[in-house]
């Protein structure tokens, strides 16, 4: 494997699927890569983005728990203990009365409730960063959902990876493809592409608990909110 490329077999391990499998999905299309000199070289940062719009765009509760399951044992040495969002949701990152209207306002009040924790360094970078994610595609979900996050997971101005969430009193026009409005938002803070796509894989099956969502909106305050996230993981 070249240096910032997956070839078939790397790419197939990383994926936990045949070699067969992958060139299959390469010939069709299904799958970012390019032939170079007859052998196919797949972008690591095509493939990180490929499977995070894979694991947004999908709510189906098994092939989740199967694309965290393969990102697990992907992940590096050092990254092998499983991700948790109860404890990786400070419940001072926590605000269930989000003072936001537009789009603009709810990422620079989701990136300044981050801040407040003390792990996030730099706000102002963060807040550009999240803006020039949205403007490349925006994250909010049918469900009234935004996952918001950097293109790149930015190590350099983190103490160490977390998330935010906020909630709006009324929807926000947030981008979502069939005009839904969006009243949700999780700020995904990473400092590694596999810790970012695990953390979005186990936040996106939380997300589509029965019940969750409904429950996360009737939340009257942070500590209550960051029970039932405590509560609903323990029964992933």
């Amino acid at each position: 494997m070249r240096s910032g490329n997956f070839d078939l077999k790397s790419l197939a391990n990383y994926l936990h699927l045949t070699v067969q499998q992958v060139s299959k999905l390469a010939e069709k299309g299904k799958i970012p890569g390019r032939r170079v000199d007859g052998d196919w070289r797949f972008p690591r940062a095509e493939i990180h983005q490929w499977l995070e719009r894979r694991i947004g765009q999908t709510d189906e509760v098994e092939e989740l728990a199967e694309m965290e399951n393969a990102l697990q044992r992907s992940a590096r040495a050092d990254e092998q203990q499983a991700i948790s969002i109860a404890q990786m949701l400070p419940p001072e990152a926590i605000c269930t009365s989000l003072p936001a209207k537009t789009r603009s306002s709810a990422i620079s009040a989701m990136v300044t409730l981050a801040a407040n924790t003390g792990l996030l360094w730099d706000p102002e970078k963060m807040v550009e960063a999240v803006r020039a994610r949205e403007e490349m595609h925006p994250t909010a979900l049918e469900n009234g959902v935004a996952l918001l996050h950097p293109r790149q997971p930015m190590a350099s101005i983190l103490g160490q990876a977390f998330l935010a969430l906020g909630r709006t009193s009324a929807g926000v026009p947030f981008g979502g493809s069939d005009g839904t409005l969006t009243d949700v938002f999780f700020l995904i803070c990473s400092t590694s592409d596999g810790g970012h796509l695990r953390t979005l894989a186990r936040l996106s099956r939380m997300i589509g608990a029965d019940g969750f969502l409904g429950a996360l909106r009737e939340a009257p305050d942070a500590a209550s909110a960051h029970a039932l996230i405590a509560e609903t993981e323990s029964r992933l």
